[in-house]
């Protein structure tokens, strides 16, 4: 069975052409090899793998790409809140119309099952409770609480809220653009499934963590972002007063559970959070790196400001990814951060955080 896996050179990309190559699929990657992501190069080719080079918008190219391919696992995207909320037509073109060119093309093509990215970001905030164990599915910060330094969302009577692990029955809640462009390929990939004979299955991926990932684009993962910061001697920068609170899921188990959505009959027409169940602390996450580095004498710096389109807590309800897919997180955060610390040190970094800070500053995306 012949796989096609859109932006198989990123980060998650790699890992899922070796978790396919692993079980016995025959590969093809198409990327673009955006510069921002690739900024050191286009990393090495995998034996075995067939590559094209090209934008997912290119209909010639996306033609070639899905000839005798039998599954599709989309994950070619631009990636990054903040900088969506900015470089808007970027965005929105090469996510939802680069996933528009994608399945027009498929059309009459005997394509089996397609598995899209989606993101945590669709859902804003995440699942809260009030006091009396009351669920919240909409709660919203306005901007002059945020403004003021209350970061916290608060029912009715100004009783401050308890997140609560985030399921996929919470309403979608749309914070930024990027968030926007990937509710669109969601629906764009799962809407094409119910009107054509193609399964199609969504995948909302929590903060995904691991060796490879961009560590020069400031728009990359939080994790990223911290340990090119310490290996660069700097403090990390922490938006809000890092109490805020997310779900790392390692970039393996990522990979796995696309594989296992791809070969699922129970996943079609499912959306599906994929997450370690776990929440943290932004300000933990970055203690926990800079002690992996060998450099705890580097506290974080606190900015008390947020950016625009930026949520208090989300953390993933993996239930629905247990039962339909057998799904089970191996690679916690915390025992796996002393493998991603060595692979910073033996990789390098350049730190453009105070650059993407200044970006956001200057477009009063920062209050």
């Amino acid at each position: 069975m012949r796989v096609l896996v859109t932006g198989g050179c990123g980060f998650i990309g790699r890992y899922v052409t070796d978790e396919l190559l692993a079980n016995g699929y025959d590969v093809r990657v198409l990327d673009s090899l955006v510069e921002q992501v690739h900024a050191d190069g286009a990393p090495p080719r995998i034996e075995g793998v067939e590559y094209l080079i090209g934008d997912v918008r290119d209909p010639a190219l996306i033609r070639e790409a899905l000839e005798g391919v039998d599954r599709i696992i989309h994950l070619a995207a631009e990636v990054g809140v903040g900088q969506s909320m900015y470089e808007i037509s970027r965005y929105v073109g090469a996510n939802d119309l680069g996933t528009a060119v994608l399945l027009e093309n498929m059309i009459d093509r005997p394509i089996e099952r397609i598995v899209v990215a989606s993101s945590m970001s669709v859902y804003g905030e995440g699942l809260y409770e009030t006091e009396d164990g009351r669920r919240i599915d909409r709660a919203r910060r306005t901007k002059n609480r945020v403004e003021a330094g209350q970061w916290d969302p608060i029912d009715p009577s100004g009783r401050t809220l308890t997140p609560i692990p985030t399921d996929e029955e919470k309403p979608v809640d749309l914070a930024s653009i990027y968030a926007l462009s990937k509710y669109a390929q969601e629906r764009e990939v799962l809407i094409f499934g119910q009107a054509y004979p193609v399964e199609a299955v969504a995948l909302r991926l929590f903060n995904v963590f691991g060796a490879g990932q961009a560590l020069s684009n400031p728009y990359t993962g939080v994790l990223a972002n911290f340990a090119s910061r310490l290996a660069n001697d700097q403090a990390p920068l922490v938006f809000e007063d890092g109490n805020q609170k997310r779900d790392f899921v390692h970039v393996k188990d990522v990979a796995r559970a696309f594989r296992l959505a791809m070969e699922c009959k129970n996943a079609n027409g499912q959306v599906i959070n994929i997450g370690s169940g776990r929440a943290y602390s932004i300000r933990q996450v970055a203690e926990l790196v800079a002690d992996a580095l060998d450099k705890p004498e580097i506290k974080p710096e606190i900015l008390n400001k947020a950016r625009s389109g930026d949520i208090r807590n989300c953390f993933a309800d993996i239930a629905k990814a247990r039962e339909l897919l057998g799904f089970e997180p191996r690679h916690r955060l915390e025992d796996s951060i002393s493998e991603f610390a060595e692979w910073v040190r033996m990789t390098g970094a350049v730190d453009n955080a105070a650059q993407m800070r200044k970006q956001l500053e200057e477009r009063g995306l920062v209050s």
